[in-house]
């Protein structure tokens, strides 16, 4: 009878499987309980750091650099340890070299400043530093982290505990001592500092744009290709490019289009391999008026508007019809009509236009874009960076209580969610960004026609989430005068400033706490101008600060770090990055201003987090696993 009651609803027999499986990773009664006990414990410790950028637009060296100091977070706790033991100049001495180690240590070596003494001194620091670091995790955690080749030593002197005798401090003293002979101080400085930057950000959050106008894109995936823990919402350009991978002709030729007009071609051949000679052979033969690059420029362009005009009209619910305006030129007059309004055309010579119709491709535009497409889809580097941005990436995310997106929910006039009718249904709000999330992962792997029509979409379209704008590249290229370029906005970017829209929105992915946030990046703040990044009562907070240098008149500063600890939530507001040059001849960081905006009423542990919420589920399976023992209904290895 006993027997029976455990299949009925104490536990089902579904649930019965699964802890027949969780008993293969805990065999014994003793194996359960001391994972509950560490668990239970674990739910008790502070929230780790995270920290959220956006819109780095391939500005590597600046980016590079605040991973490297942390946001400033390293210096703040350099000064908090050391203010009353060091000078400012040896304060900020032990920072860069936790910036960059194997530099550092070589330019102190010629001014010969490095002695065995120095490396006592410099490694008790480091060790102090990484100890208090170190002090929010669970021993087991920072093990973990711990560089392989140093992982038994650092944890020994990481957790040195007061005696009676002295022993351990005398024990750990002689460490340090044969550390320093046997030559090994350099390597052992070296992992400390990459321990030190590990356990001061628990995890990143890239709110989009990874790619634009900078020149090292690359580098930046690379780089976070190595981080320990992150996540990445997609921006416009990073879908573009997505989607330029994926085959979608109309991204290739608008990834080219940016590049060439900013000057940025380093990336597509030398980074991605991707060889521009079809289309500027092509170029210098049908605008042999123009320089090079401009003939290139010019022949993408006019490409680019017969592939979008394609898209457009194979897809009415796009509502994109206003975007058709191969068709409005008069070339004779010098003229384009848009709306019930003319302008005057800044160029009137467009060989491969054919008067029946003005989207068609001829065939030499056919075979460039044969061959461009060729050279994204097999470019292998390109592959891998894609594949990262899809398995790290989306189009939106729930994380600890914050609704991230880069650009915007799409709301019309009322600051009601928008809806985009696609087949028989119409999708708002949070069905919508699961729609588009579903669709560009699917047209990474089918590549129909559709689907990568609607990647082109996502970049450019009026109601996509990545854009939130009417972009206006054909006025911008050939219409001189600039009250056509205006790009109207999506309503959301009204409505934001509204605490009950942010809300509203909110309570649509099911973030309901009054201490939830919608964290954006897309539309740089114009500090300069008075503009504050926090909006709706601090329901909102807009991150891009203007990371890419084009933007820095504009804002006034040199970006954002969001950062939310277990106390609350901070910005760091950066000035530009002059070089890496300068940090390690004048430990010239960058200058960064910290603003609390928000403090919690009380700590923020683990317990209060997404990754508390799954402790917790796996505490109760724990337990039901426990008594299951007890019972007999499953059959331990040792009883208690």
């Amino acid at each position: 009878m006993e027997e029976k009651l455990e299949y009925t609803p104490m536990i089902s027999e579904e649930k019965l499987k699964y802890l027949r499986l969780l008993s293969e990773k805990y065999p014994s009664i003793p194996s359960v309980c001391r994972e509950i006990i560490n668990l239970k414990a674990i739910l008790n410790l502070p929230k780790g750091t995270e920290h959220f950028m956006s819109d780095l637009h391939g500005e590597y060296e600046a980016f590079s650099h605040i991973l490297n100091n942390a946001a400033g977070v390293i210096k703040e706790k350099v000064d908090m340890i050391f203010v009353t033991r060091l000078s400012p100049r040896e304060r900020q001495e032990i920072c860069t070299l936790v910036y960059y180690p194997v530099e550092k240590l070589q330019r102190l070596k010629e001014q010969h400043v490095v002695t065995p003494y120095w490396y006592k001194i410099t490694l008790k620091n480091l060790i102090e530093l990484a100890k208090l670091l170190s002090s929010k995790y669970t021993r087991s955690k920072v093990r973990k982290a711990l560089p392989e080749e140093f992982s038994y030593i650092i944890d020994e002197l990481l957790h040195a505990q007061p005696d009676e005798d002295n022993n351990q401090y005398i024990y750990h003293e002689k460490i340090i001592d044969t550390i320093i002979d046997i030559g090994s101080a350099d390597a052992f400085i070296e992992a400390l500092a990459k321990l030190i930057k590990r356990l001061a950000v628990d995890h990143l959050h890239i709110v989009g744009d990874i790619f634009d106008r900078g020149s090292s894109a690359d580098h930046i995936i690379e780089l976070l290709m190595q981080y320990h823990s992150l996540d990445i919402e997609w921006g416009n350009h990073d879908i573009l490019w997505m989607g330029a991978a994926c085959g979608s002709e109309a991204c290739i030729a608008n990834v080219l289009r940016n590049n060439i007009k900013y000057n940025n071609i380093e990336i597509l051949e030398n980074a991605y391999a991707i060889s521009l000679r079809s289309l500027t052979l092509f170029a210098e033969k049908t605008y042999p008026m123009l320089s090079p690059m401009k003939a290139a420029l010019k022949a993408i362009s006019v490409i680019l508007f017969k592939l979008e005009g394609q898209i457009i009209m194979r897809h009415p619910e796009y509502e994109m019809v206003d975007r058709l305006l191969l068709d409005k030129m008069d070339l004779e007059k010098g003229s384009v009509r848009i709306g019930d309004k003319e302008y005057a055309l800044n160029d009137t010579y467009f060989p491969t236009l054919q008067e029946g119709d003005r989207y068609l491709l001829t065939k030499e535009e056919e075979q460039v874009m044969k061959d461009l497409k060729s050279a994204f889809c097999n470019s292998q580097v390109l592959r891998t960076h894609v594949e990262f941005l899809y398995e790290k990436g989306s189009i939106y995310r729930c994380y600890n209580g914050n609704l991230l997106f880069h650009g915007c929910i799409p709301l019309d006039e009322n600051g009601d969610f928008d809806g985009m009718k696609i087949g028989d249904r119409v999708y708002r709000g949070r069905e919508y960004m699961d729609y588009a999330q579903r669709t560009a992962r699917l047209a990474y792997f089918e590549q129909n026609e559709s689907r990568l029509d609607f990647m082109w979409y996502l970049w450019c379209g009026k109601k996509s989430p990545l854009s939130g704008r009417n972009i206006k590249t054909f006025e911008r290229t050939f219409i001189k005068d600039k009250t056509a370029w205006e790009e109207e906005k999506n309503p959301y970017y009204r409505f934001y400033q509204q605490e009950e829209v942010c809300a509203r929105i909110l309570n649509a992915f099911g973030l309901h706490s009054p201490m939830s946030h919608i964290i954006n990046g897309h539309t740089p703040i114009k500090v300069a101008d008075g503009e504050s990044p926090v909006k709706a009562n601090n329901r909102l907070v807009v991150i891009d600060g203007g990371f890419c240098k084009a933007y820095q008149k504009t804002t006034g500063i040199a970006g954002y770090t969001l950062i939310y600890n277990s106390h609350g939530m901070r910005l760091k507001a950066h000035q530009p990055f002059e070089s890496i040059e300068k940090v390690l001849e004048e430990n010239k960081d960058i200058e960064s201003t910290s603003n609390f905006f928000e403090m919690e009423p009380e700590r923020v542990m683990i317990k209060d987090t997404d990754n508390g919420k799954t402790i917790l589920e796996t505490i109760r399976d724990l337990e039901l696993l426990l008594a299951a023992y007890r019972r007999g209904t499953i059959q331990s290895f040792s009883k208690v």
